[in-house]
């Protein structure tokens, strides 16, 4: 790990001829970086409904459950690094990213067979759900802690 970032500062060096410059660019791709994976990986995952006193009827049941799909286009493949094949990667974690296009048929016609919901959103409606959802948990942690200043 150690090499990469001296490869990685070694080139800011290079490109801007400051250290202090190459350090602002680190920093400033480190914090588009982690918004960009949070938005990506967070758009499949928190907008899901799943309970701990559920009762799911099998493993698959509770991946399909836990996770949905983003619709495939050019720029969501690249801008999701092949991940808004959510629900495959959660089925197949160690199938190559690039492939899990080629098993989401064989993934829907099980789900259809066995009358399982396959949830596929587009882009726009998976990033307004995690607003909506990060909405409705604030106001159930805002309810909880104005129920125990009241109760103190």
């Amino acid at each position: 790990m150690a090499p990469m970032y001296m490869l990685y500062f070694g080139c800011g060096y290079y490109a801007f001829g400051s250290i202090w410059k190459s350090l602002a660019y680190f920093f400033a791709s480190r914090l588009l970086e982690s918004a960009w994976f949070t938005w990506v990986s967070q758009c499949n995952h928190i907008v899901m409904d799943v309970h701990d006193d559920v009762d799911y009827e099998s493993w698959f049941h509770l991946q399909l459950r836990a996770t949905c799909n983003i619709e495939q286009s050019w720029f969501n493949d690249w801008f999701t690094g092949h991940l808004n094949f959510q629900i495959e990667h959660h089925l197949f974690p160690t199938m190559p990213r690039h492939n899990l296009y080629k098993i989401q048929p064989y993934v829907q016609s099980m789900c259809k067979k066995h009358n399982i919901k396959y949830v596929n959103k587009q882009l726009g409606e998976a990033f307004y759900d995690i607003l909506t959802s990060l909405k409705k948990s604030g106001q159930l942690w805002q309810e909880a802690y104005d129920e125990l200043k009241m109760s103190l």
